[in-house]
Formats: C-alpha cells, structure tokens, sequence
C-alpha cells in the first residue's frame, strides 16, 4: 500500500432519512405482527400524533392508510411473489425485514408510486430500521419483484383456476384457503360470485354514518356534510355515506353522540329486530352481546320511541364501558350492566325482543379488519361453537312466549349462522325454548338479492355491507 492510498480517507456512509409516512405506516404492521393488533385502532392514534408534531398533512395520512391497509389486504399475494424471490423459505425472513418488503412490493403493483421511487423509498427506510445489510437484501428483492406488474406476476405465482380453483383464488385475492372455501360454501354459485365477493373484501369500505331516531336526522348529517361529501344510505333509513377521506369526528351530532359511525349491514340488524311482529306487550328489549354499542345504540333510540326500555349486558367490562358512552343521552330509559348472556342475572321470559349478535370469527369484515384473514384459524370456530349456541340458548329462554329474538353474526361462514340456529332449534347440545323461523326478508323493504330465507345474509359484492347474518327466531312455547 503506498502513502497516497494510506491517507485516503475511508469512505463516509450517507445517514439514511427517515421518511415519516413510511416510518409510521412500518410502526403500524409491527404493531399488528407483535401486539396482534388491529390496524382500525393502531393507525388512527399513530396519524393523530403526527399531526400533533406537524410531520403529516392530509395527502401524508392518505398514504400512510394505504401503505398500511393495502399491505395487510394484499399479504397473501405479496408472500406468494416475494416467495419467488428469495432463496430460502418465507419463514426464515425476518417479519420486520418482511414488513418493508412487502410494503415495497404494494408500492410497486398495487399503486401508481414510480418503480425507481418505490424501490428507493423501500431501501431507505429498510437502512432507518433494519440497518445497511439488510437494506442490501431489501433492495436485491424488490429490483426482483419490479421486472413485472401484478399480472404478470400473478401468472407465474398462481395455479391455474382449471387445476386447482381454490388455491388460485387463494393466491390472486389474498385469503387463506380454507377461507375461499368457507365464503365459496356459504355463498354457493359459480366462480363469478366468490371473485366479486374475495374483490368486494380487498377494496376499501366506505365509512358510514348512523343518525339516531329522536337524536338527529339524517337531513342532519347530509347537511353538515355538503353535497360532495354526503350520500344518502343505500338501505338502511338511518344511513349516510360519507365521501372518501371525511372525518367522522369532525361532525357535531357525532361528537354529541346523536349519530355514529356504523355499519349499513349493522343497521339492518337493529332495524329489522326492531320491526319484527311480536305478540302482544312491547316494552323490554334486551341486547346481550352489547359491546362495544353501536346496535346498543340504535336499538335504544328505536325503543325509546316506543315507549320501551333497553337492557344492553356485556361480559367484558372494557366493553360495557364502551355501550355506556354509545347510549349516553338516550331518550329512552335504559340499563347497561357487565354481565355474562350464557349464565343471565335476568329472569326467563323478561323481555319482549332480544339481540344477540354473539362473537364470531369476524369473516363477514374482513373489508375492515384485513389482519383477521390471517390471525384466524379453522379451530377458532370449534371454540366459538359452544358459545354461540349456548347465547342462543338462553336468548330465547329470555324471551317471553310470542316474542322474538335475533341472532346475528358478522360471518358468513355456516357453522356460526344457519348451523347453530337449527342445531338449537332440534335441541341439539342442550334443552332450550320451543321457537320458530320468523321471515326476516320483509322487514328489509328494498333490499335486493336476501336469497330463499327465512334467514337473510348480507354481502360485500352485493349490498355494499359487511356480512352480516340474522336469524329472527319466535319463540312458542
């Protein structure tokens, strides 16, 4: 080595920049691999925050979202091409080191981001929270994955649909297998219903609002949000749209508690309980699964304009605080207690109406919550089974002789709708209150596509909802 080589100075490392879009939206799928969180209550502190320090305008929380839904929506897809890639198995990748890559790979085929800026965004951040090494492998990857766009891709990652239709739909819509098969059975029909439902799960939901009867109105909301940002809801009375990018919280009456954020299909569920025909007195409804309160909510404003009170009971008390602060300023009286609806401080035959929308694997929103596809398993319904019939069960030991009783689930899924409800109804698994099936389809008007009944099931692709099931059950004797 000579003297001009020893006096060279080594080579100095640029410091990497933290970009803090992409820095947070990687907070936020740490967040949901480690803490098994779900992104719908992880972002929305991380982006309030960011606002706080000034780091974030509008367009910076658009993309962060989208970073992050997208992701999650797409990790099936992504695992499959990423998989490809490498030369060792997917599980031997480090899942922080997988998280920005694959959040590199959304960038590159799943929005309009330009490849040289996707990719170096990517290597960027992966040097802020990985190191350079690692970086280097980030970078080796995504040059990989930008030779081709989705389609492209998804021709070499996919079997064909005509030698192995469920692992293709499985590949190209981003779902479990036993997840396809399950939405497939549920919903019966060819192909072009399951991939209109598995797309209907990847796009993102609109947000809806519920204006409470005898609170607010929705001229009130439609008002208050302008032409451009509001529409009128597609079924239910109580429904207002909002436009793309809105913000609930901003809105007075949501503020106030007069009106919410919820679910169109959620709404129906309230609403066609509440309009079911019962023999005789109306005046105690019982919601047994209340948490966290949105039903709660609308079914006391609807009882309250009758005359009738609600009981609202929830086990978990984190929950029943959350049903409190959802019927605060109810017109109506009403009574929320912590309570378990499988072993019930209330008398058999008190009420007139029961809810029980019990727990389930949460299949039928997957448009919200993506991470569930992938946190969910097939044993996961073998451990809600027993649960779901015995809240049936004594739903309907519940409710008076000639009133009525709903049983609801956001999953489509057969073993935790029509299954448990004739499973209970033949006595099967333990003795419960004779009951028959009310039709529940009519008490939909306008609402297309509820199939033979006399149960009704809501879809994505064809309503607009989440998958909502309802079941309304009279009981006889």
């Amino acid at each position: 080595m000579n003297d001009q080589q020893r006096r060279r100075p080594a080579k100095q490392h640029r410091r990497p920049k933290k970009d803090p879009v992409r820095f947070l939206a990687f907070e936020a799928l740490r967040a949901v691999d480690e803490r098994d969180a779900y992104a719908n209550l992880v972002l929305p502190p991380l982006l309030k925050k960011a606002r706080a320090k000034g780091d974030f305008d509008g367009r910076d929380a658009a993309l962060a979202t989208e970073l992050v839904y997208g992701t999650l929506r797409r990790q099936g897809t992504y695992d499959a091409i990423v998989a490809a890639c490498i030369d060792r198995p997917l599980r031997e990748v480090d899942p922080p080191v997988l998280d920005v890559i694959e959040m590199g790979v959304h960038q590159l085929l799943g929005t309009r981001i330009p490849t040289h800026a996707a990719v170096s965004a990517s290597v960027e951040l992966a040097r802020v929270v990985l190191g350079e090494g690692r970086a280097k492998f980030v970078n080796a990857v995504l040059r990989k994955v930008s030779a081709h766009d989705l389609d492209g891709w998804l021709e070499r990652v996919a079997p064909a649909y005509d030698e192995d239709a469920e692992e293709h739909l499985s590949v190209v819509h981003s779902h479990p297998r036993w997840v396809v098969s399950a939405l497939w059975d549920a919903l019966g029909g060819g192909r072009a219903g399951i991939e209109d439902l598995l797309e209907a799960d990847n796009e993102r939901p609109e947000v809806t609002l519920v204006a409470r009867p005898g609170r607010s109105t929705t001229d009130e909301l439609l008002a208050a949000l302008g032409e451009e940002r509001g529409l009128a809801g597609r079924w239910s009375p109580y429904a207002v749209r909002m436009a793309e990018g809105g913000e609930p919280g901003a809105l007075t009456a949501v503020q106030e508690g007069r009106a919410g954020v919820q679910d169109e299909g959620s709404q129906l569920v309230a609403a066609a309980l509440a309009q079911a025909p019962v023999e005789g007195r109306d005046s105690r409804w019982l919601d047994g699964c209340a948490g966290p309160g949105g039903k709660a909510a609308l079914l006391g404003a609807l009882a309250a304009a009758r005359g009738a009170t609600l009981l609202a009971a929830e086990k978990q008390p984190h929950r029943a605080r959350l049903v409190e602060r959802a019927l605060a300023g109810n017109p109506g009286p009403y009574q929320v207690i912590t309570a378990d609806g499988t072993r019930p401080p209330w008398q058999p035959g008190s009420f007139d109406r029961v809810l029980m929308d019990v727990p389930c694997s949460g299949l039928g929103a997957l448009r919200r919550r993506p991470e569930a596809r992938w946190r969910r398993r097939p044993q996961d319904l073998e451990s809600f089974a027993p649960l779901q019939r015995g809240l049936l069960r004594e739903a309907l030991k519940a409710v008076r002789v000639g009133g009525v009783v709903g049983y609801a689930t956001c999953s489509p899924h057969l073993a935790e709708t029509r299954v448990v409800v004739e499973d209970v109804l033949k006595g099967r698994g333990g003795a419960g209150a004779e009951a028959e099936w009310v039709d529940a389809r009519p008490l939909l008007p306008g609402v297309p596509a509820l199939g033979d009944g006399p149960d009704i099931q809501l879809w994505p692709h064809l309503h607009g909802t989440d998958a909502m099931y309802l079941a309304l059950l009279r009981r006889t004797a």
